[in-house]
């Protein structure tokens, strides 16, 4: 849809687009399962291929910025290995499902044998129980707890049609929509809207964040924004959020000024979107290298979190929040929450929000942290520090979403070692597949010497 409605191109080019990227998606795991036939005999499968497959998700969410968008982890959300999220990760996950359903498959078969059945493989599923009872154990540990500090905290979802978006005559009404669904809510502790929710440039919108900021601090709350600026200067184009009114928990000490530190810029752009590969030459081929916004400038990889009314607030825009090692790498001690917020009108009606929506709950799960979502048409929700829904705005209507949130204390697993311990783990499993080949191979000279000495 995003390529056919907001790309200016025919349906049957977008098709065949989507057909691209669903052949390069595949050539990862392809390329996986081929070197590991290649290098290993099908007994050892299960000792090198989670490995190898582990290193062709590294290159498919690193090659060309990355595009890590729902790898099998992401299927044990609400699944029996969900509690070893917050130990390993989704990465962790994917790992282990590979290694189960490689036992299964190659092991476990049932044959009749002298009248009876006679069943194979039952240390694979063994292996598999053990797996999934370990991870239903795990999701009954509370790696992090309330504190009994409660936040109050809106998120605006303004439904702003895509077409009309970064149309100049839309510019006022539009901001005028967001502060008047905003108008009822300003004794929030927090006021959130989504990715470019200002359709103006930041030094254009430079009055209206000062009013917005000046609102905020009289009415003792913290709005977050997302607009675009340009600096004209350097030409750099950043995506951006910004933080206005209180920083510090009743107190407005770093009011708002253009290029004022309480601020992010995405770091993770999106192909295509947000960065044309290639640009002197494809920009030129069809319209969808040209769309509006998409020339931006990454920001820093490691950024300090947005300060909003005491609260320290760890940021990813729209695509970003599919990244673990990001997030991981912006954590702080003092982090107190993970706010995302996203433009999904691109998608329409399609499974993308929805996909969208689960990453962010399993970052959350990840992570043992709440996860404000706030979208332009949806799916905006709350997360909560176990990646579970607590409230839900309907998508493609103007809605307000205000939830009372308990911030959390302690700190998982993965958040401490991120994706050491699977690394590890598997190559030394690895390891053992190398050893096991070379006895093999060994063993197959040694058999080889023995036929030629008998003849």
């Amino acid at each position: 849809m995003s390529i056919a409605e907001h790309g200016g191109l025919p349906l049957i080019v977008s098709i065949g687009m989507m057909a691209v990227l669903c052949a390069y998606l595949a050539l990862f795991p392809a390329f996986a399962i081929w070197l590991n036939n290649r290098l290993f005999d099908k007994r050892l499968w299960p000792f090198a291929l989670p490995l190898i497959w582990l290193v062709m998700e590294w290159a498919r969410a690193h090659f060309l910025t990355g595009f890590p968008w729902l790898s099998i982890g992401y299927s044990q959300l609400e699944g029996p290995l969900s509690g070893w999220l917050p130990v390993i990760g989704e990465i962790g996950v994917s790992a282990i499902l590979v290694l189960i359903t490689l036992n299964l498959g190659l092991s476990f078969r049932i044959k009749q044998q002298n009248g009876g059945w006679k069943i194979h493989g039952l240390q694979s599923l063994l292996l598999t129980g053990v797996l999934c009872v370990s991870g239903l154990v795990l999701n009954s540990i509370n790696w992090a707890v309330p504190t009994g500090e409660v936040k109050t905290v809106t998120m605006i979802q303004g439904n702003i049609e895509q077409t009309v978006r970064w149309v100049p005559e839309q510019d006022r009404p539009i901001m005028q929509k967001y502060w008047n669904l905003s108008s009822d809510h300003w004794q929030s502790d927090i006021i959130i809207w989504p990715e470019a929710a200002i359709p103006k440039l930041e030094i254009a919108a430079a009055g209206f964040l000062d009013l917005l900021d000046g609102k905020a601090a009289d009415t003792n709350t913290a709005l977050i924004t997302g607009i675009v600026d340009v600096n004209y200067s350097t030409e750099i184009i950043n995506n951006n959020l910004l933080s206005l009114g209180n920083d510090k928990e009743g107190e407005n000490s770093l009011p708002y000024t253009y290029g004022h530190q309480n601020r992010f810029a995405k770091h993770h752009l999106l192909p295509i979107g947000e960065f044309v590969p290639f640009e002197s030459f494809l920009r030129d081929v069809a319209p969808i290298f040209d769309l509006p916004m998409s020339s931006f400038a990454r920001g820093d990889y490691v950024q300090a979190n947005l300060l909003a009314n005491g609260i320290s607030l760890a940021p990813a825009i729209c695509f970003e929040i599919a990244f673990p090692n990001q997030i991981r790498a912006n954590l702080v001690e003092d982090t107190d929450a993970i706010i995302t917020v996203s433009n999904d009108a691109w998608f329409g009606d399609s499974h993308g929000p929805h996909q969208h929506l689960e990453i962010a709950q399993i970052r959350a799960k990840e992570f043992g942290l709440p996860i404000f979502r706030s979208t332009n048409n949806g799916v905006t929700a709350f997360i909560d520090h176990k990646g579970a829904i607590s409230a839900v705005a309907p998508q493609f209507e103007d809605a307000v979403l205000t939830q009372k949130i308990s911030l959390v204390d302690g700190t998982t697993p993965y958040r401490n070692y991120g994706n050491l311990p699977t690394y590890l783990f598997f190559i030394l499993l690895f390891s053992i597949g190398i050893l096991l080949k070379r006895r093999q191979t060994k063993v197959l000279i040694d058999n080889e010497k023995h036929n030629d000495q008998n003849e």
